[in-house]
């Protein structure tokens, strides 16, 4: 699917989802290797919410498993997890309509990635230019298996609650893609059709740089935390990278740096971002960077009171994962059980 069809597709889907969000069941998820930012935030965490709050059946995958695909060793994954669960509760998803889970407590999910190994090739993924890409920025000396077949995991993770909604970023398409022809080949070569073909839901959000100008990544230490303090916001956002030139301007070609705060500053304050860059003007770098500052702080304010409510009975954050491992692990068993029929594959030993 080429991003031009997938962007008509998504503005198709949208008004779908409009119409009727419960039509839809989708996956999402994040990898536990440090905490969510804004670039997380405006990416996708509200527009997560905003699917859970038409109706739609929403499935959040925190996926620690896959932090193996580029590094060695799996380091914090407590205090990670943890922190996933405090922000997702403090931005709004609700674990009554949203269902929480962690790869590594469903065995039936990941028992998919055996047969759909089996239906894709080696120069299928290998050519995959995500997987390229995060090849060439691995932490690590060689590639793993785990790194080269990461696009089939992820379709075990989207089809085995039979999601047919991936909200993705447009350089995700390449792995949704091979999710959608692993569907497509399981149902034509064993004869049933167990698996939807989920459609690809683009992201509108626009790209948030880093406080370094860089793209913002939790591994370039270059983010503002939504568990961030105000304090520790101010400071970072001083630090951030700006230009020369005194009058701000939204220019995002020809002042990246500049322009990418200036965009924070107006999606925290929902303005378009050359209002607020005439707002501010003449005055240079340091008003600039006051502005973002209250933004930020005044969007984060209830985020963080409620984060820290939560954080205060954190035996029922831990409860809401096992309430969601559990959901996960039934609808697992019940996908792999069909996958096994069609298979062939139901049958008994001697007792």
């Amino acid at each position: 699917m080429t991003t031009p069809i997938a962007r008509r597709r998504s503005a198709e889907l949208e008004e779908l989802i409009d119409r009727d969000a419960a039509q839809f069941r989708i996956l999402t998820g994040d990898r536990p290797t440090g905490r969510l930012h804004l670039g997380h935030y405006f990416g996708t965490l509200r527009n997560r919410v905003r699917l859970q709050d038409l109706g739609a059946e929403v499935f959040v995958l925190i996926a620690d498993y896959q932090v193996l695909t580029d590094r060695d060793t799996a380091e914090h994954l407590d205090e990670y997890v943890t922190g996933l669960l405090l922000d997702y509760l403090a931005i709004g998803l609700d674990p009554a309509r949203t269902v929480i889970f962690a790869h590594s407590a469903v065995p039936a999910l990941n028992q998919l990635l055996l047969p759909f190994l089996s239906l894709v090739s080696v120069p299928e993924l290998t050519r995959n230019p995500t997987v390229k890409d995060e090849i060439a920025h691995s932490r690590q000396s060689a590639v793993s298996g785990l790194m080269l077949t990461y696009p089939v995991h992820q379709a075990a993770d989207i089809l085995f609650c039979k999601a047919n909604l991936v909200p993705v970023g447009q350089d995700q398409l390449p792995h949704l893609e091979l999710t959608r022809v692993i569907a497509r080949r399981f149902n034509d070569r064993f004869g049933l059709p167990v698996f939807p073909v989920p459609d690809a839901l683009l992201s509108a959000a626009p790209l948030l740089l880093g406080t370094d100008g860089t793209k913002m990544s939790k591994s370039r230490g270059n983010t503002i935390p939504l568990s961030a303090t105000a304090d520790e916001t101010a400071r970072l956002v001083r630090g951030a990278q700006t230009d020369a030139e005194r009058h701000i301007s939204y220019d995002p070609a020809g002042r990246p740096a500049v322009s990418s705060l200036v965009l924070l500053a107006a999606l925290c304050l929902d303005r378009d971002p050359r209002e607020v860059a005439a707002d501010i003007g003449d005055g240079g770098a340091a008003a600039l960077k006051s502005v973002v500052t209250e933004a930020v702080n005044d969007l984060l304010a209830p985020i963080r009171a409620r984060r820290a409510e939560y954080a205060r009975d954190l035996g029922y954050v831990h409860q809401v994962l096992r309430d969601g491992n559990e959901r996960a692990n039934e609808i697992a068993a019940v996908t792999l059980a069909e996958v096994r029929t069609a298979m062939g594959m139901r049958y008994r030993g001697p007792r």
